[in-house]
């Protein structure tokens, strides 16, 4: 992920917290998983103690210290620390605040793009995180096809 721009560090702090206690933790996992899945591929092949060439961005979705930050703002308390972005669990549920915050709708390219730039306006930008935005689409695509087909009954008659 790169880095946060200025535009989302100065908005942060004035941005209403919304309350995550409002649809259940399970249902929200359900919402993002395979967005989640798709971005952790490209990020990290799923390796949880991956760390950044520059040591910045740590675990399976490469999490900076920035993005600890202003989930800890969104969530109104110190919930997450730098040692979090190496649990898969913990790294999973900041994607969630980060994303529930920013994109309740969940619109799955909106959730791509801003990962990967935390541009607000990354929609009016889509230059800047297109390779990004398809390299994920790539991986999400493969792994629903790879879903379906672990989902499909078999064709042998019994």
């Amino acid at each position: 992920m790169k880095t946060f721009c200025l535009t989302l560090l100065l908005l942060l702090p004035v941005l209403s917290v919304r309350s995550q206690d409002a649809t259940p933790p399970d249902t929200l996992t359900q919402k993002w998983l395979p967005v989640i899945r798709a971005i952790e591929q490209v990020e990290s092949k799923g390796k949880d103690n991956l760390v950044s060439r520059n040591g910045r961005y740590v675990g399976c979705l490469q999490i900076s210290p920035t993005l600890v930050r202003q989930c800890n703002i969104i969530v109104g308390s110190s919930k997450y620390t730098l040692r979090d972005r190496y649990s898969k669990e913990k790294s999973y549920e900041m994607f969630i605040v980060f994303q529930e915050h920013f994109n309740p709708d969940g619109d799955p390219e909106f959730a791509i793009r801003i990962w990967n730039s935390g541009d607000l306006k990354c929609m009016e930008r889509k230059g800047r995180t297109e390779t990004y935005y398809q390299r994920v689409m790539r991986q999400f695509e493969k792994l629903a096809a790879e879903e379906q087909t672990q989902q499909a009954p078999s064709s042998e008659q019994e």
